[in-house]
């Protein structure tokens, strides 16, 4: 589906303005959301085709237990589809491909961070939220479907804050006096989707943006995997889990909202070059502590179970701050670096490639890491067995990131010089000649001699 979209995306950006483009994408969304709440849900145990996958089971045999699985609950698999899209669709190509529009580089160090900041106060509330909403199915009565209950409740905040999202974008365009920009862009003939895909494959700095994102992907990814696994023996309870969660999400709001706030320092400091390499190696050195501990947790019993804390525990929470930290890095350093990359592009490259890596690249990034550890599963047998090879698979992404990450950092860097130097010149061809009266001419020169004077002459 999200290959899906990018084709569609890229086909619409074609033949529709700016503002019908953000509309006609952010629409349905809104409209899935609040029909799944309030007619999917309720509706499921009819719309789910139990009866066929029963009997496609009995006849294909187990090997197609997933698909079937798929089919038999589609519309809860569609929902979780949808969720993701909205953070690659909504946040990423939406809200950041508006900012990108209005912003310069120099503004944009100032204040994505600051965006940044008014998203993580959001965490914090919906990780309250959801914990909520678990406490409150605790205390409803025998017979009363909880989920229902809750999630009609949070299916409705999320259609008003998208109808909020809409009245925003709209009094911003009506209201506001938005910043140009200054410079003239290279005008791109229109092309077709594979031509458009051609053209991005070709750019070394769309190829070396896409392996940021496919790296972050990968590895936060083949660490989540191995930590949720652990989490979830540890809280097999849905209500347990969710609860956690829901304290997971306050504290990464709380840990970002800190690093959002240290990001100007480390953007006016040192520069976009080391705020792109600071989230890679967290990644690094916090997935080798969680690893250690996973590997090697025997010698670490007896210190564990002094603190009052089982194995499986302390792995929980180490794993959790891995995460915390990796998060909090990411939003804070990595998204505003990666928006801050798009912003000396030409308008075709912006629209398309930033298409491409958000709503392509993404969810490649995880289903990589999924598809790695699939293979690993399938060669060692469980997931425990091939750990000290994910490892290994970790330490050569998080390379690669950070080579990507420096040749990426030269490019940007030579093409902030060609936008000041466009900008300097374009100063200097609106700089007006002066015109000077009869009565201001000094004596013995008339005005007509000195204008001539003034007027630069072209040998």
């Amino acid at each position: 589906m999200a290959i899906g979209f990018m084709l569609l995306y890229t086909k619409l950006s074609n033949v529709l303005s700016k503002k019908a483009l953000f509309y006609t994408v952010i629409v349905p969304f809104i409209v899935y959301f609040g029909a799944f709440g309030f007619v999917m849900y309720p509706l499921s145990n009819l719309i789910h085709p139990e009866a066929l996958a029963d009997k496609l089971l009995a006849t294909l045999g187990p090997r197609f237990m997933g698909p079937l699985a798929i089919m038999r609950i589609w519309s809860f698999c569609l929902f979780y589809v949808m969720a993701e899209l909205w953070g690659s669709v909504v946040v990423s190509v939406l809200f950041w491909g508006f900012a990108n529009q209005i912003t310069t580089v120099d503004e944009a160090k100032k204040f994505y961070p600051l965006f940044g900041l008014g998203a993580n106060v959001a965490l914090i509330f919906s990780g309250r939220t959801v914990k909520y909403f678990s406490n409150m199915r605790k205390n409803l009565g025998p017979g009363v479907d909880g989920w229902a209950v809750s999630l009609k409740a949070m299916m409705s905040i999320v259609v008003g804050m998208g109808l909020a999202i809409c009245f925003l974008y709209w009094w911003v365009n009506r209201y506001v006096p938005l910043p140009t920009r200054s410079k003239k862009k290279k005008v791109k003939p229109q092309m077709g989707t594979m031509e458009s895909l051609k053209f991005l494959v070709s750019s070394p700095y769309i190829r070396d943006l896409a392996t940021l994102v496919v790296a972050y992907g990968i590895s936060i990814n083949l660490v989540e995997v191995t930590w949720k696994s652990k989490l979830k023996a540890q809280f097999p309870s849905p209500n347990e889990y969710s609860a956690f969660m829901g304290d997971f999400s306050t504290c990464t709001g709380i840990a970002t909202f800190t690093m959002m706030l240290l990001s100007q320092y480390v953007f006016k400091k040192y520069g976009w070059g080391v705020a792109a390499k600071i989230t890679p190696t967290v990644l690094l050195l916090t997935g080798v502590a969680f690893f250690s501990l996973i590997l090697f947790g025997g010698p670490f019993a007896p210190l564990v179970a002094k603190l009052g804390m089982t194995p499986l525990l302390a792995a929980v929470y180490v794993g959790a701050l891995q995460n915390i930290f990796s998060k909090s890095a990411k939003y804070s350093l990595f998204d505003p670096c990666k928006e801050m990359a798009y912003i000396p592009l030409d308008e075709d490259t912006k629209v398309k490639g930033k298409a491409a890596i958000d709503v392509v690249c993404n969810p490649l990034g995880k289903s990589g890491g999924a598809l790695i550890q699939q293979f690993m599963i399938l060669t060692f047998g469980s997931l425990a067995n091939s750990t000290p090879y994910l490892g290994i698979i970790l330490l050569g992404i998080v390379t690669a990131w950070l080579a990507a990450a420096k040749s990426l950092e030269g490019q940007f860097n030579t093409l902030m010089s060609e936008e000041e130097l466009e900008q300097e010149l374009e100063r200097a061809s609106s700089v007006k000649i002066p015109v000077v009266s009869k009565e201001d001419a000094p004596p013995g020169e008339s005005a007509s001699q000195l204008s001539e004077k003034s007027t630069p002459t072209n040998n």
